[in-house]
């Protein structure tokens, strides 16, 4: 029987990963293991916690919420502490609200969730919804399309190598649905704000602000996909060396200019 272990970073209530629980629990003989945070983690990144203890709380059978754990938490500790002799075939982080493209990959806990996965040895995948302001978020194509993509990976394996990971964004439900495209990381162009306030003891604090999603015009770049209605899968690896300013760098630092 194959193994499933799902995360997210919406925390252990949220509808997307409901969804997708209910899915797979229909769709696939697996044993399913869910271990979320017990709160939400957006933009978390891959940050796990190293100075307080951390414990599993039982939601129902095989769901666990982590007691203020990170997405990255949840699964370096259930696969600890759950899958001593084997580990899981498959982890699914997902499905967010919200999407992770471009440099956001590097905040999204989500895909933290993924890439604490493949350190490990497990292939994952990210999973994440796009929609527009004011939009009730619909999943119907997300789920279908991962289940197109799990049924894959089991019968045909996972594509890439170890420490690579697949980040997958769906279109929103509002965009007449295109297709699937294997996208490129697009770049996003930053404008975030920081609003100030001032509590009612008169302390001053602010309170961050997201960004809207903005892009250099790249017309194969996961952004620029997902916005004209194409899902979008990226495979992301975990090696950052620029491995074409190596040189440049190197001269550099031996220049005595």
């Amino acid at each position: 029987m194959k193994e499933i272990l799902i995360t997210n970073d919406d925390g252990y209530e949220s509808e997307g990963l409901k969804k997708l629980i209910k899915m797979l629990q229909k769709e696939f003989k697996a044993r399913i293991t869910i271990v979320a945070p017990s709160s939400e983690k957006s933009a978390c990144s891959h940050s796990i916690t190293l100075v307080r203890p951390l414990q599993f709380v039982k939601v129902k059978k095989r769901f666990y919420k982590l007691d203020d754990g990170t997405p990255a938490d949840c699964i370096y500790l259930a696969l600890h502490a759950f899958y001593k002799k084997k580990l899981p075939d498959l982890v699914i982080s997902g499905i967010n609200k919200g999407v992770n493209v471009g440099e956001d990959i590097t905040y999204s806990g989500t895909c933290a969730g993924a890439m604490e996965a493949v350190l490990q040895g497990v292939p994952a995948l990210a999973l994440s919804q796009f929609y527009k302001k004011n939009e009730k978020i619909n999943y119907e194509n997300a789920l279908k399309i991962t289940k197109k993509l799990v049924k894959k990976i089991f019968n045909q394996g996972f594509p890439l190598d170890k420490k690579e990971f697949l980040n997958v964004n769906f279109p929103s439900s509002k965009t007449k649905f295109k297709g699937i495209k294997i996208a490129k990381v697009g770049k996003r162009i930053y404008n975030y704000k920081a609003h100030c306030n001032v509590n009612p003891r008169g302390k001053k604090y602010f309170w961050l602000a997201s960004s809207s999603l903005d892009f250099e015009e790249e017309k194969k770049s996961d952004i620029a996909l997902l916005k004209k209605g194409y899902v979008t899968i990226t495979p992301i690896m975990l090696d950052l060396t620029a491995y074409k300013k190596l040189k440049k760098t190197k001269k550099w630092l031996k220049d005595k200019k």
